[in-house]
């Protein structure tokens, strides 16, 4: 049954509209009171290339809404099932108060949808509210992924992107060899870098290829063909703009790749990829014998949305959403009004004062890091050195990388940087080293064996979280959210121990001469990686 302008009884809304309306109002502006760390939070995120279409989701996702709404008649009398929608949003409000507490905003945006959902509960109830989901769902393509999980995504579709780049330009019989992201064609090389993962592409066409599910006619499984195929789609055309890139540099020159990637980037790939999603409905019609147009297989009618806005008037000024406005308009005075605890200041040399000499090990000039890595590392303090002993042959590489404020960014896994770089991981394993190193309390941290060609490294790296050794990096953000909950930090720093394994040695051996230098390092490192008693 359609909701039409002549179920809407005109007294229905003198009745209402000073209640209800106003209620919602308030609970509107009391929630973005409340959630505003996580609107700042978008608002830093859409403007980045990646989630520059952000903006435009909650208008989407608004005519989404106005379209289901056509589908939900009304329901005439009082309300009942409204503790759903409760619940919901006292959840909401937790979540978001862990965001806060925190200082993660990314947690807060999270818990606005969870906002969104609970209100057209409380709003609608149960029974009809629930049918709204399609709309609450699609605002999450608004928002920024965490952190780790998008540095681990990126990083993982340069690689693919580099792979099948690389695969398309040798059906050309173009001469290229991959290594890592670096496509080398002999004469120049290409860095396939973070902005070229495809993310600024793939999620604008998820959100497109989302809507286009929705209003798509057909069954289920065409639903979820069109949902899915997003993401394939989005890859094999960004491969396709890289093969094309080598190609222009080793038949036309570097010179022009500049104004190919500026031309071919944004829109051009977007509309490409909007076309094959189309060609794919198409075909998906085609083969399932059906009669229907294109056209006539989307649902794009619009007419009586406007209407259909004007239902807001009918919603009741119920004790639910009465509590809602209260709730969340108590939480952002209480927010604002209560001693702030900040962030705990941090007492801790800089790696500058770090000593040249540990044990019998000698340390070299520190390195500096590159711009383009020193600005994807994001660290507030990095050391950055090769020791020497005059007993070994071998040096033992030591980086260490400090963060004042993770909740920003935070530490990179080696797990993933290393293949970015070329570097294969042959065996990686997360070990606890304390009972071979002789320590009382764990020491926990991962062992890899790297490769590239015909050379081999042995690497130890952690995560330090204030006197905790962590080798997985989702536990250092656990550690990290349940600290600045308690104490305040949001410190933390990755520390990383490499030594080549020697074509003459085995390694056992190379292994050996890494843990003299870790037990050395670990006596010097809570001077500048300060653990809980600070």
């Amino acid at each position: 049954m359609t909701a039409t302008r002549e179920q809407i009884p005109p007294a229905a809304f003198a009745s209402y509209l000073s209640a209800g309306v106003f209620w919602l109002v308030v609970a509107t502006i009391a929630a973005l009171l409340f959630f505003q760390e996580g609107l700042n939070a978008l608002f830093v995120a859409w403007q980045l290339p990646e989630y520059s279409h952000g903006p435009l989701i909650p208008v989407l996702s608004l005519l989404l809404f106005l379209r289901q709404l056509k589908e939900v008649p009304i329901k005439p009398g009082p309300v009942t099932d409204r503790g759903a929608g409760i619940a919901l949003l006292i959840f909401a409000v937790l979540f978001g108060l862990i965001g806060k507490l925190s200082q993660i905003d990314e947690v807060v945006a999270y818990a606005i949808i969870l906002w969104v959902g609970a209100i057209l509960l409380i709003s609608w109830g149960w029974q009809q509210g629930k049918l709204f989901w399609p709309p609450v769902v699609h605002l999450v393509y608004m928002l920024p992924l965490p952190g780790l999980i998008y540095y681990k995504v990126s990083t993982y579709l340069q690689i693919i992107s580099s792979e099948l780049g690389v695969w398309m330009l040798q059906l050309i019989s173009v001469p290229v060899f991959l290594e890592g992201n670096i496509i080398d064609l002999g004469v120049y090389k290409l860095h396939v870098a973070e902005a070229c993962s495809g993310l600024r592409y793939l999620f604008p066409i998820m959100s497109f290829s989302y809507i286009f599910a929705v209003l798509f006619k057909g069954s289920v499984w065409h639903k979820a063909v069109l949902l899915l195929a997003a993401v394939p789609i989005t890859i094999v055309m960004n491969s396709v703009r890289i093969a094309f890139a080598g190609w222009l540099v080793n038949y036309v020159g570097l010179e022009y790749l500049e104004g190919f990637t500026h031309f071919f980037e944004g829109w051009i790939i977007f509309m490409i990829c909007v076309v094959l999603l189309f060609i794919l409905a198409w075909a998906m019609l085609r083969f399932t014998g059906s009669k229907m147009s294109l056209v006539d297989a989307l649902d794009l009618d619009t007419t009586g949305w406007a209407t259909q806005a004007r239902r807001v008037a009918l919603i009741a000024p119920s004790r639910a959403l009465i509590f809602s406005a209260l709730l969340l308009g108590a939480g952002a005075l209480a927010w604002e009004t209560r001693a702030q605890v900040g962030t705990t200041t941090v007492d801790r040399e800089p790696f500058a004062v770090f000593p040249t000499r540990l044990g019998a090990w000698k340390g070299g000039i520190p390195e500096a890091l590159s711009p383009d890595v020193q600005k994807s590392l994001a660290a507030d303090d990095y050391h950055s050195v090769q020791f020497r002993t005059e007993a070994e042959t071998a040096p033992v590489g030591l980086f260490i990388a400090w963060y004042y404020d993770q909740t920003k960014g935070g530490t990179h896994s080696p797990e993933v940087c290393l293949p970015g770089a070329g570097w294969e991981i042959a065996r990686l394993d997360r070990i606890d080293i304390a009972p071979q190193m002789g320590f009382a309390e764990p020491y926990n941290l991962n062992r890899a064996v790297i490769q590239k060609g015909q050379t081999r490294m042995l690497v130890y790296y952690w995560f330090e979280q204030h006197g905790r050794h962590t080798a997985w990096d989702f536990a250092a953000k656990m550690y990290l959210l349940w600290d600045s909950i308690t104490i305040g930090r949001t410190d933390g720093a990755l520390v990383r121990l490499t030594t080549p394994i020697l074509p003459d040695e085995t390694e056992a051996e190379a292994e050996a001469r890494l843990q003299d230098m870790f037990r050395e390092t670990t006596t010097v490192l809570p001077r500048f990686v300060p653990g809980l008693d600070v």
